[in-house]
């Protein structure tokens, strides 16, 4: 009895210290910077964009390099035409994004097999006519070889079907006329987040960007 209960007492100490180890590096790493690349040509510009929580790529829908809208086609959303000029991508957890339109309606389950990667992913995408830089939107300009790095990084997040394109989920699940949602490739986890994978992308395309993180705050934090 008395090794069962010291075994217990082990595995106990052994989860609280994860956790501790966790939230240290929730904090600590995010303060570890990494630096943006020299460039000679400012060519491509490219946002960031955060509701407060989660943090999203934005980027112009047509350039010489990529049409995003042949990927991800503007009928696939309520309303948006050809007209819209940006295009936002977020990847994250595909039960949180489809089954909780609001914090309020957050189920316990859906959280639990988001935190420990049980379910699959999605990327949500959201086309916007314009861009205005403030607290919560920030641009940066990209040379075109970066551009191309960033592409790369982002399609490379779609899962794509026989012919290439990418996997439209057809749902009623909106969180405006102008977004839809697509099949991804990766777990959501503790350590890979939606901000994780946006932190990736900038790091990607030789942005400013923190070590890790798994908050928007981190990434938001380099661009003060």
């Amino acid at each position: 009895m008395k090794r069962i209960l010291k075994f217990i007492g082990k595995m106990i100490l052994s989860i609280i210290g994860l956790i501790l180890l966790y939230f240290i590096a929730v904090f600590i790493l995010p303060l570890i910077t990494i630096g943006k690349e020299d460039i000679t040509t400012e060519d491509i510009e490219i946002y960031i964009l955060t509701n407060g929580v989660h943090t999203d790529i934005v980027v112009p829908v047509k350039t010489s390099q990529m049409d995003w809208s042949k990927k991800i086609n503007y009928t696939n959303t309520k309303e948006a035409d050809n007209t819209f000029d940006y295009l936002a991508m977020g990847w994250g957890d595909k039960g949180f994004y489809l089954q909780t339109p609001t914090w309020a309606e957050l189920k316990l389950s859906v959280a639990f097999k988001a935190a420990f990667g049980l379910s699959n992913s999605a990327i949500h995408t959201t086309y916007y006519q314009t861009m205005k830089e403030n607290d919560k939107c920030k641009k940066m300009a990209l040379s075109t070889e970066q551009y191309s790095r960033l592409i790369v990084y982002i399609t490379n997040s779609f899962k794509t079907g026989d012919n290439g394109d990418f996997i439209h989920i057809d749902t009623d699940a909106h969180y405006s006329k102008t977004d839809a949602f697509y099949e991804a490739h990766g777990k959501y986890n503790f350590f890979k987040t939606c901000n994780t994978w946006a932190n990736n992308a900038l790091a990607s395309c030789g942005q400013k960007c923190c070590l890790w993180t798994a908050s928007d705050k981190g990434i938001f934090s380099k661009y003060d």
